[in-house]
């Protein structure tokens, strides 16, 4: 956690800074995110054989859905991983949602941290425009700033966070 002003994606300033990159991309604690994160989706009936994969908007959303890959795997379980971008590169073969195809397939939206959706929200949208059945949307830590009624009201998915800010200490 950094204290201090800052301003986050969401375009809010905020007096701290949920640096989850630092645990997403940490050797040690990468592998548990994944556990954990799959264990919140098991928990709560989409799990693996339930969900096809994961993903969402790069670049917070990669490495947690990396660690639910990878958690998957070490339990025998068939869960892909996906990279959304947020526009259609202008190159190659122009998409906006990279890896395994998602048409047809179930998806559970995720990313490391959330204040008010919007990166979730774009993220499901273009996961449903590549033909994705979105289930749900997953977060590692919630900021406890809306995200979660914007989630359920807007894109009509459950919203499920590992953390709160109260967990935190916020």
């Amino acid at each position: 956690m950094i204290h201090g002003e800052v301003t986050l994606a969401s375009g809010r300033v905020s007096d701290h800074y949920v640096d989850m990159r630092r645990v997403t991309l940490h050797h040690a604690a990468a592998p548990l995110v994944g556990h954990v994160m799959l264990d919140l989706l098991e928990e709560a009936g989409l799990g693996a054989g339930e969900i096809d994969a994961v993903g969402g908007l790069t670049m917070g959303a990669d490495p947690v859905a990396a660690a639910i890959l990878h958690a998957a795997a070490s339990r025998g379980l068939d869960v892909d991983a996906v990279v959304v971008r947020k526009e259609a590169k202008a190159h190659g073969l122009q998409r906006r949602v990279e890896g395994p195809d998602v048409a047809g397939r179930r998806v559970v939206a995720v990313e490391d941290t959330s204040t008010t959706g919007g990166s979730l929200l774009t993220a499901i949208e273009a996961l449903r425009e590549a033909g994705a059945e979105v289930l749900g949307a997953a977060v590692v830590v919630d900021r406890d700033t809306g995200a979660r009624q914007r989630i359920e009201a807007e894109a009509a998915v459950p919203y499920l966070a590992a953390l709160s800010a109260a967990d935190l200490g916020l």
